[in-house]
């Protein structure tokens, strides 16, 4: 298995950005549209990208058989990495102004309206690491660029290494680790140093779980 990492391409605005990031720890990235160009680029992870609405993304994933692909990729063992909307959308679903929308639903939670006075949560903030991450082992400085005004805000289902921030009093799921399943709120992108050791971190499990 090479070091190449695809990047699931269904119409996000951030996929770029995350290719260039890869690119900068050293792995070969490919923008895919199906587990078959995956496969055929070699890749031993999946990054999924989003930005925007919950539903656009589910749309946009639906309209490529992205929902399906992203199932397969996680039953097939390789590591996987959501960010941002592409994090939300492995949940259930998605509740946007009163309006459900079904998710890929590899985790069992609803992305819904932070409680909050100031929205979107833009900027830096600082995340209450899990215990036992693989995902933040060595990052000495935890604060990670955010921007979203919907999360999951309770989980009854949070198995696993889940990493936790807080929005004014709001606290909300921030990363998730179970399994061969990564995801972030935040944009590792988009985070310096610290979101560059993050993504290092994630290459890592990819070559142990290829």
């Amino acid at each position: 298995m090479s070091r190449s990492i695809a990047v699931l391409d269904y119409g996000s605005g951030n996929l770029h950005s995350v290719a260039h990031a890869l690119a900068a720890s050293g792995v070969d990235v490919s923008l895919v549209k199906s587990k078959a160009e995956a496969d055929a680029a070699g890749a031993m992870g999946l990054v999924v990208p989003g930005v925007g609405a919950f539903a656009a993304c589910m749309e946009g994933l639906r309209a490529i058989g992205g929902d399906e692909f992203v199932r397969s990729w996680v039953a097939s063992g390789r590591a996987l990495l959501g960010v941002c909307v592409g994090h939300q959308i492995l949940f259930s679903s998605g509740t946007e102004h009163g309006v459900a929308t079904n998710g890929v639903g590899v985790f069992d939670g609803v992305v819904e309206r932070l409680d909050a006075k100031r929205l979107p949560h833009m900027g830096w903030n600082t995340v209450d690491v899990a215990q036992a991450s693989a995902l933040f082992a060595g990052v000495e400085l935890e604060r990670f660029y955010f921007v979203h005004s919907y999360a999951v805000r309770s989980w009854g289902d949070a198995q696993g290494a889940i990493t936790w921030a807080t929005h004014e009093q709001d606290r909300f799921v921030a990363a998730v680790e179970r399994d061969n399943v990564f995801a972030t709120q935040f944009h590792p992108e988009k985070s310096g140093a610290a979101g560059a050791k993050l993504l290092a971190n994630w290459i890592k499990v990819c070559e142990t779980q290829a």
